[in-house]
């Protein structure tokens, strides 16, 4: 299967088998992932790996108990980190200015790309991946069990292992919902409509609904799932790790 293929087979896997992943294996994986575009080469960011039941268990509440973080063989936590790079630039009679709300971004970006290879790569080789967005929710609490030093902040998390199911494809929009040639071009109405109606009209989102006791799948979203004051409470905390942790 080439890179296309396997990308247009991507599932979140929320359920593995307790066949454990090879170090061999992993390892190559993470080798893969750290090819990923860096800004500037300078690979701002670290991989923690879990495997111990014991700290999978302790990083679970984190994660809101989902099952999976303790179900998987391995827990990857991608972190954006100066830490590093700034130890080195002082060792070297270099002073970093990177105490600064770009420079998180930065590093964020590189985490990110680095997961996002990671996945590929476990899944050309078979494995399942599923991203974890309660990582930024909970930096706090995570940064206190994996220990992270000032410089460090975790913007995900991404489960690994042999799959123990095979769910559907999820959905996506029309590539013209995502995609604008030369600029932007905004929305009217009428494209909405269009551009999410398969989606408002499929079985799943319409039980959707029904069970969250709404009127339509956009006020699932905006009063179940992701609401405002949620937003704002998160967003706070995750402002606050970053001031703590020297970004800001």
């Amino acid at each position: 299967m080439n890179v296309i293929e396997t990308m247009m087979q991507h599932r979140s896997i929320r359920k593995y088998s307790d066949k454990p992943v090879e170090a061999s294996l992993l390892n190559a994986i993470l080798e893969a992932g750290v090819r990923a575009s860096t800004t500037g080469n300078m690979q701002v960011y670290s991989i923690v790996v879990t495997t111990s039941k014991e700290l999978k268990s302790t990083l679970a509440p984190a994660h809101f108990n989902q099952p999976m973080v303790t179900q998987a063989p391995v827990l990857l936590t991608f972190c954006a980190d100066f830490n590093r790079f700034n130890k080195w630039c002082r060792q070297r009679n270099a002073e970093p200015g990177y105490d600064n709300f770009l420079s998180f971004i930065t590093a964020a970006i590189d985490a990110l790309l680095v997961a996002q290879n990671v996945c590929l790569a476990a899944e050309s080789k078979g494995l399942g991946i599923c991203y974890l967005g309660t990582t930024t929710y909970n930096a706090q609490k995570i940064i206190e069990i994996l220990k992270l030093p000032m410089g460090v902040v975790p913007v995900t998390t991404i489960t690994l292992g042999y799959p123990a199911e095979v769910p559907e494809l999820t959905d996506r929009l029309p590539l013209e919902a995502v995609v604008h040639y030369e600029t932007y071009k905004d929305y009217s109405p009428n494209d909405i409509n269009q551009l999410y109606a398969e989606k408002e009209q499929m079985e799943v989102y319409q039980q959707f609904v029904k069970d969250n006791n709404k009127q339509t799948l956009a006020q699932v979203f905006t009063d179940v799932r992701y609401k405002k004051t949620d937003n704002e409470h998160f967003s706070a905390a995750l402002l606050n790790v970053l001031k703590n942790q020297g970004f800001m």
